[in-house]
């Protein structure tokens, strides 16, 4: 059995604020630029900086997400999988765009502190792309009586 894998990780700072539209059916679909930085040493110990810009592209509540918390120098995860489309230009020329089609984002930093700041992971939001299940708990009756046997801990 061929199993296959489409999977993109990236973790840079927003190139643009995002832009969000509306599909003619109504849903909402944002797309934004991310840059990721690489550095080495070349042969002569001198050291090399290369970029790579990344389109992303959120749909549903992601996408409105991500349009509300996302600023142009922002830290961000981005998790999805790559997609590349094709159309054909008004000049007749075929073009290609390769993207990121956006599952999960995690802000990497608190607003207002800039590129390059990583600030506290351990507390930066995380938000997916899929709708989170709600399952409500029965509400307590005051009336009832508390044991101290009926405690977990």
């Amino acid at each position: 059995m061929a199993s296959s894998l489409n999977r993109a990780q990236v973790i840079g700072n927003l190139t643009r604020d995002p832009e969000l539209r509306q599909t003619t059916g109504g849903q909402s679909v944002c797309s934004f630029g991310v840059a990721t930085n690489r550095t080495w040493k070349d042969a002569s110990g001198a050291k090399q900086e290369a970029v790579e810009y990344h389109n992303i592209v959120a749909w549903g509540k992601l996408a409105e997400i991500c349009s509300q918390f996302l600023k142009k120098g922002r830290k961000t995860y981005v998790e999805g999988r790559l997609q590349t489309r094709d159309w054909e230009g008004q000049d007749g020329v075929r073009r290609f765009r390769t993207e990121i089609v956006a599952d999960n984002m995690i802000l990497l930093d608190r607003p207002g502190t800039g590129a390059g700041t990583a600030g506290d992971f351990s507390a930066a939001p995380s938000f997916s792309a899929e709708e989170p299940s709600i399952q409500e708990e029965p509400a307590a009756n005051p009336d009832d009586e508390i044991k101290i046997e009926d405690i977990p801990f």
